[in-house]
């Protein structure tokens, strides 16, 4: 894998990563709700998510992904009632200023099983790898390390982009000083996660 391919792919992914869809929805509504401490499983699924539509695009494995198309639809849905449970509970969580204590923490399974779900369940993330790739490398000619360094360039993009949308949703967190601004916070997250919700499941 050439170095010039590889920028070309990281500059397109990272205007695509930048660009506010479902999964960063879901993470900044995630972040403002409950905090960054115990977020990294949600990354850490959305990453890995990524990493298998990329992975799939590199082998042309286009057909297999279309010929298990139920088996996608099932994640597509099971990713949406998921979300849409964690609108309504942001919706009518309790409001409370925090004074210093750690607000309630989410299991690390519960958590990754979101995060899958939102990046599986958006087909989109697939057909943006399938456009690109052929028009920037060989497909048909890519050894194992060149997928390797493919991953390597996403994993470097998404880490960056999606660690400072955390830091913006964080410092976002901070600035909730009432009660009123807890609530409209929660119910902010809310509507981004049920809109994360919606725009999954309308692809």
């Amino acid at each position: 894998m050439t170095l010039s391919s590889l920028l070309v792919f990281a500059g397109a992914l990272l205007v695509a990563a930048g660009s506010p869809g479902p999964s960063i929805a879901a993470l900044v509504a995630r972040v403002i709700a409950k905090g960054y401490r115990d977020v990294l499983p949600f990354l850490m699924a959305m990453w890995l998510g990524e990493v298998l539509w990329l992975s799939l695009a590199v082998a042309g494995l286009v057909t297999i992904a279309e010929s298990f198309h139920a088996v996608f639809v099932a994640i597509k849905w099971l990713g949406v009632a998921y979300l849409l449970y964690l609108a309504w509970k942001m919706w009518f969580a309790p409001v409370k200023v925090e004074d210093g204590a750690l607000p309630e923490r989410d299991s690390a399974g519960r958590l990754f099983f979101a995060g899958l779900t939102v990046t599986l369940g958006n087909p989109k993330i697939m057909m943006f790898y399938v456009a690109l790739l052929p028009a920037i490398i060989d497909l048909a000619g890519v050894t194992l390390v060149g997928w390797g360094e493919l991953v390597a360039t996403m994993l470097v993009v998404l880490v960056a982009v999606d660690f400072c949308w955390v830091a913006l949703a964080a410092k976002a967190r901070r600035l909730l000083r009432s009660e009123r601004a807890v609530r409209a916070a929660n119910r902010t997250s809310a509507g981004l996660m049920a809109g994360a919700a919606a725009a999954i499941a309308t692809r």
